[in-house]
């Protein structure tokens, strides 16, 4: 009898873990899915940061309770209907300019990563471009090769185009991790 109770333990501890591992599976598969969302990459103006067939999620929930911050990696709709990843340069209420290849915000320089500072084409940005209050101003990490916010079928963002934050790439599993 003694045995039996203790194998009877044995299998109740062991169906309560798997009960407990499909509960945490279900909570991460909603979360990611009411809260996020699945998008693949395609093109290349977001390299080095990310590479076309990229598979990367967005939290949708962090700009219903933040701002997006300059150099935040964000998704948007444009004005055609499609689907963009770039990153937030300039906020609202800036003024932006590209002069000589580097990006000024306010009349100052903006100091980032090397790789992300020169802009050969300043396009708009040749002249100073005021952000309205609700309105950003987004760049590819590939300037060379990106169609953002200089060039007039993206322009400025505006907020209500933003549909959230690019801060976990799933996909290829050889560069699985965060979103910088």
């Amino acid at each position: 009898m003694e045995f039996y109770q203790e194998e009877t333990g044995v299998l109740q501890r062991i169906v309560g873990w798997i009960v407990d591992i499909v509960a945490v599976i279900a909570l991460a598969w909603f979360m990611v899915y009411a809260f996020g969302e699945q998008t693949e990459i395609s093109g290349q103006s977001m390299m080095p940061t990310l590479s076309g067939g990229d598979r990367v999620l967005v939290n949708r929930l962090a700009y219903d309770l933040w701002d997006p911050a300059r150099f935040d990696v964000v998704v948007f709709t444009r004005e055609d209907g499609k689907t963009n990843i770039k990153r937030v340069i300039g906020l609202p209420g800036e003024t932006v300019q590209i002069v000589s290849g580097s990006i000024f915000i306010n009349g100052e320089r903006l100091e980032s990563d090397e790789a992300l500072s020169y802009v050969a084409l300043a396009g708009l940005a040749e002249n100073p471009v005021i952000l309205d209050e609700d309105e950003y101003f987004l760049l590819g990490d590939n300037r060379d090769s990106s169609e953002d916010s200089r060039f007039a079928n993206i322009g400025n963002v505006k907020r209500s185009r933003i549909r959230g934050k690019v801060w976990f790439r799933m996909f290829p599993i050889r560069r699985i991790g965060p979103v910088r």
